[in-house]
């Protein structure tokens, strides 16, 4: 499953670069990229639930299989598109159609992995997700700068397709099935996600964190090109420098933090981490090395956050409920697609970039607050074995 998440990560390169494509090749305004920007972001709730209710209901094999494949199409179409509104409804799909794997993706881990070791097996995974991400921006600035942004969607496809065929020969099917089969007998005794209250308050959380990280991917890259006049290809690189830092550093962080079990202290941790990050946007200062510094940080943050928050949402439930609390962890990073490019794109349009990552700093700062007020209101926040 690692294998086939680097590589369809390592092509995973149209996010990254659609703000600047459709900026500079298409010619849209800050404001109408952040509209299509915000149609991924609702394609990703949308695709998110599905995946939830799909996953709880028919296993994890398949969805994942078909949302590689059918995304790979939706992929090729954008090829051909220009206008705001077809551009707008076919990202809207692609999403949908990729972000149904999310759910999927976290129960199959849950399901290959040992409460123990399970903030392990998800580093491991998110290890390939950036090792691919670290491979993909790169390419991508390259492609974008030499041959054209409209070969990043057509290599993504190619990615999709060869890892679903990865899935196909190399993921035990039945034993899969079988374990879906026997952990559904138990779905009556089990608790909602949409009545756990004190989850919900977390899914808040994490949302808001997510808005304030993809800045990252949306107005930053338009940023440093307007702003600090860098080019794709350095552009790709630094992005890339994000995902080879997570691969260097993840798995040995989160194996010397893994019995601490204050995981809202460190969600904290890395929020603070964040509002750092932004300081060297805020002040303006320009120069490669404001940009490594925020790079550095920002990675630090996701580190520090992301691990111990997915493995809380997927820890938290019985194995029958997993799909649809992993929905509701997925469909906060889909709300944060929608607001992230349209609250970012909007603020820095009209007040401008230095104004934005002062606001994104201030909001990582209450954010941290918020995550520790969780563990001060008794939250559980400690790994909960499934039952």
């Amino acid at each position: 499953m690692s294998l086939v998440m680097l590589i369809n990560r390592a092509g995973a390169m149209v996010l990254t670069f659609m703000s600047l494509y459709l900026t500079t090749s298409l010619g849209f305004s800050l404001t109408d990229a952040g509209y299509v920007l915000a149609f991924y972001g609702a394609g990703s709730i949308s695709g998110a639930y599905i995946g939830g209710y799909l996953t709880d209901r028919f296993g994890f094999y398949y969805i994942q299989l078909y949302s590689l494949l059918l995304g790979a199409v939706m992929l090729f179409i954008l090829i051909f598109l220009t206008s705001f509104w077809t551009i707008s409804i076919c990202v809207f799909l692609f999403s949908l159609i990729s972000d149904t794997l999310r759910p999927a993706n976290s129960v199959a881990v849950a399901a290959y992995s040992k409460a123990e070791n399970r903030t392990r097996s998800f580093s491991l995974m998110r290890l390939a997700i950036n090792l691919g991400f670290s491979i993909g921006p790169a390419m991508g600035g390259l492609v974008a700068g030499y041959i054209g942004f409209k070969w990043i969607f057509l290599i993504d496809g190619i990615t999709c397709i060869m890892a679903a065929m990865l899935l196909l020969k190399y993921l035990p099917y039945r034993s899969v099935a079988e374990q879906q089969k026997s952990k559904s007998v138990e779905q009556h005794k089990s608790r909602s996600a949409y009545r756990d209250y004190p989850y919900l308050g977390f899914i808040i959380l994490v949302a808001v964190y997510a808005m304030l990280f993809f800045q990252l991917f949306t107005s930053i890259p338009v940023f440093w090109e307007r702003e600090w006049h860098f080019s794709e290809v350095k552009i790709g690189i630094l992005l890339a420098l994000n995902g080879f830092l997570v691969v260097i550093l993840e798995m040995p962080i989160v194996k010397a933090l893994e019995n601490y079990k204050r995981f809202m202290v460190l969600i904290a941790s890395g929020c603070i981490s964040l509002a750092v990050s932004y300081i060297f946007l805020g002040a303006n200062l320009g120069g490669l090395f404001a940009a490594v510094s925020y790079i550095v940080f920002a990675t630090l943050s996701e580190i520090l956050a992301m691990p111990f928050m997915i493995n809380y949402a997927v820890s938290r439930p019985k194995p029958d409920r997993q799909g649809q609390y992993m929905a509701l962890y997925s469909i906060a990073y889909g709300i944060a697609h929608i607001f992230a490019p349209l609250g970012g794109m909007y603020i820095a349009d009209r007040l401008g970039f230095s104004n934005l990552y002062w606001t994104m700093t201030i909001a990582s700062l209450f954010l941290a607050g918020g995550f520790y007020l969780l563990r001060k209101r008794n939250v559980q926040d400690s790994l909960i074995p499934s039952a």
